[in-house]
């Protein structure tokens, strides 16, 4: 066992948008143990997983994938991605498989060993433990799955922890392509296989997963360097520019939980309650202090499922016009029900999204008050066809225009169009699984492959 491992860390979503080479290559110099990256988020939304495609484009997660892959081979250490191409669905991890192949033809690149396993789910296998009286919780407020939603699922991934990553370093992986994953295990399956504790792996893998987001001033898609030993984790921003502080550090441990302090994964929870943070150095922060809590009993597997809602089109309007943007809650109702009037209350959805008024925050929103000169209103409607859906958002966007006001003068409307069609958009999908399921095995979800490729 090495005293301390360093992980070095170039985006935190390969893909979305292209890694920096300027501090990746910086963070090649201090000839990191692994080189690795998250590849997945549900914050694209349901439709990617839904209809299985990616929200990146390939030509940006070629480039990130080939960076980290040259220079790993280059340094004869490990790379790792989980949650490939966005959703970690069973055709984007044969897709970055595919694209590693192409790439040691590219390079030229000596023998090594390919890693990679599988995350989805089949609908009968939760079908069956339902029938056998399990039940598959619901998460944050989700009542436990039932037939129905199951039902209207297309795609259901489990959400992987260490073990899989583990399972292929000792099977000798140099390379490891993943499945759905949590972000954090990415990064602590190899400190945990390497012999360091569980505490300290497991807060390594959940401020390195986002890059250079736990760092300051602000900048997207810089290398990180993270390194942990048997008493603490250090993490230091590669760009010259950027520093990773205390309470940079700190902040991002805390963002995007329910619970600031804790972080789940398959097998327990990562409490950072009395994490202790302190500035090791100009662009370093020093972490003690997490505890990792194992779970008692069966594991419990987080599933993400999506399924289809109808097929979707947008409609954009804009109101300049100052009595119209006082009353564009009585337009959107006057065309609402010209849409029920034509297609009934039932069979489609729409939506009104109003920029300048609430349009980001919704009800949540704090000032009441429209101060906005001008709205934008964007209009999504859904059905079970292309043809109803269009003819949907069609009407509810241009009857904005024929709303009727009762002191509105003129014939000429008080609504601009940016086209006069409106636009077909992916299909609409929504998440019909946030749950988790028990499991005897934590393997049992995610089987393993090793390949030997190159010359």
């Amino acid at each position: 066992m090495k005293k301390e491992l360093t992980f070095l860390c170039p985006n935190g979503h390969l893909g979305f948008a292209p890694t920096k080479e300027g501090s990746f290559y910086l963070g090649v110099q201090e000839k990191p143990d692994y080189i690795l990256c998250d590849s997945g988020s549900d914050d694209i939304g349901p439709g990617p997983l839904g209809s299985d495609i990616c929200a990146s484009m390939k030509s940006t997660q070629i480039h990130d994938i080939e960076l980290m892959f040259v220079e790993a081979r280059k340094l004869g250490v490990p790379m790792i991605i989980g949650s490939a191409g966005d959703t970690g669905s069973n055709s984007k991890v044969d897709m970055y498989v595919d694209i590693i192949k192409d790439l040691a033809i590219k390079h030229d690149v000596p023998k090594f060993k390919l890693g990679y396993f599988y995350s989805e789910v089949d609908k009968q296998y939760l079908f069956t433990k339902m029938d056998k009286g399990e039940k598959i919780e619901g998460l944050d407020g989700r009542s436990d799955l039932t037939r129905e939603e199951l039902e209207k699922t297309d795609r259901i991934v489990a959400v992987a922890g260490v073990h899989p990553y583990i399972k292929l370093l000792e099977m000798g992986a140099d390379v490891i392509i993943g499945g759905r994953s949590s972000d954090a295990v990415i990064f602590a399956a190899p400190a945990i296989q390497q012999g360091f504790s569980e505490d300290l792996a497991y807060y390594l893998g959940k401020v390195l997963e986002c890059a250079s987001f736990c760092a300051e001033p602000y900048g997207g898609k810089e290398s990180i360097l993270g390194t942990i030993s048997e008493n603490d984790v250090k993490v230091k921003a590669m760009l010259p520019e950027q520093r990773c502080t205390v309470a940079s550090v700190a902040g991002h441990a805390m963002y995007e939980r329910s619970n600031p302090f804790f972080e789940y994964v398959a097998g327990g929870l990562l409490d950072m309650t009395h994490c202790n943070y302190e500035q090791y150095d100009e662009k370093t922060t020093r972490i003690t202090g997490p505890k990792f809590v194992p779970i008692d009993g069966r594991v419990k597997v987080k599933l993400e499922g999506a399924g289809k809602v109808g097929e979707r089109f947008v409609g954009i309007a804009a109101i300049r016009d100052p009595y119209s943007i006082k009353n564009v809650d009585k337009m959107i109702e006057w065309a609402k029900s010209q849409v029920r009037e034509a297609f009934g209350d039932t069979g489609y959805e729409l939506h009104y999204i109003v920029y300048g008024k609430n349009g980001v925050m919704g009800d949540m929103e704090p000032v009441k008050e429209i101060k906005s000169h001008e709205l934008c209103i964007v209009v999504q409607g859904v059905a079970p066809t292309k043809q109803m859906a269009e003819e949907v958002t069609l009407t509810g966007t241009r009857q904005l225009f024929y709303s009727r006001l009762p002191e509105v003068k003129g014939t000429a409307g008080s609504v601009a169009f940016i086209l006069d069609e409106v636009i077909q958009a992916s299909a609409a999908y929504m998440w019909t699984l946030d749950h988790t399921v028990e499991v005897d095995d934590p393997m049992e979800l995610f089987p393993v492959n090793m390949i030997e490729i190159g010359r």
